[in-house]
């Protein structure tokens, strides 16, 4: 993946962890960059380290993608910046604890993060993307996706609507030049895990990747044209065969009749 000088990649959650080192690979790769994030302090760091390492533009957004106002200062910075042509959708909440042992203001703020912000953003620059007819979008799911069981339900449910709408994404506008990735990490080094009430220490070292091993995998992933990459999966075709038997389901999943098996007659 090669940019010009004229491409922008835009990066939510900038400040720290996986979205800090794709800024990092993403400058390096010849994007100028627009980091988002609440830390002013910390996106002023990050910005300074990468304009003198890589030479590239780096704009920071201050903002709490929860507050409407500031959700859309970035849609609107999304919908009119020409240069913006690779948005990364990785700002995002977990959480350890069980939806009984969760607040009400946490479930919404993860699902206000998780969902809704990430769907506002998306739909603010497809649109400028579809008509310039090239552009990237990177969208960071979860393991949980597929196997909500292993986190907080709510967290689970999250990331598996960020992984439906890449796929659906992938249907509505792969023809028209716009790139689309889902991307499915599982436990990373990163503070996630401090917010989401368990410290990555105290996790069996031998399921945590680092994060700069996440993400070059994932932009490998991105280079090698998938659409869903889970960079610690070793066969994809396991993830084939997955897709398959979801697809399988298709032809019998809306018929006139019920499945004889619950009783129905015909009349």
């Amino acid at each position: 993946m090669t940019a010009t000088h004229a491409n922008t990649a835009l990066i939510t959650g900038a400040s720290t962890g996986i979205g800090a080192r794709y800024a990092q690979r993403l400058a390096e790769r010849g994007y100028d960059l627009v980091l988002v994030a609440r830390n002013q302090e910390r996106l002023e760091q990050v910005a300074a380290r990468l304009r003198t390492e890589t030479g590239r533009q780096v704009d920071i957004l201050v903002a709490d993608l929860t507050r409407s106002a500031d959700l859309r200062r970035v849609e609107a910075r999304l919908a009119s910046d020409a240069s913006i042509t690779l948005l990364l959708n990785n700002a995002g909440l977990g959480a350890t604890a069980s939806m009984l042992d969760s607040s009400f203001e946490d479930l919404d703020r993860m699902i206000a993060l998780n969902v809704t912000a990430l769907t506002r953003l998306t739909r603010a620059v497809v649109p400028r993307l579809v008509a310039r007819g090239q552009g990237t979008i990177i969208n960071i799911s979860s393991i949980a996706a597929v196997a909500p069981e292993v986190l907080n339900g709510t967290y689970g449910g999250s990331k598996a609507f960020v992984l439906a709408l890449t796929q659906s994404l992938q249907h509505e506008v792969g023809s028209k030049g716009i790139r689309v990735q889902a991307v499915l990490p599982g436990a990373t080094a990163t503070e996630f895990w401090d917010h989401a009430g368990v410290p990555v220490a105290h996790l069996p070292q031998e399921i945590v990747m680092q994060v700069d091993d996440m993400v070059d995998a994932a932009l490998a992933g991105l280079d090698q044209g998938e659409v869903i990459t889970i960079p610690a999966l070793p066969d994809l075709a396991d993830w084939d065969a997955f897709e398959s038997a979801r697809r399988a389901l298709g032809p019998n999943l809306s018929h006139t009749r019920p499945a004889p098996r619950y009783g129905a007659t015909l009349s």
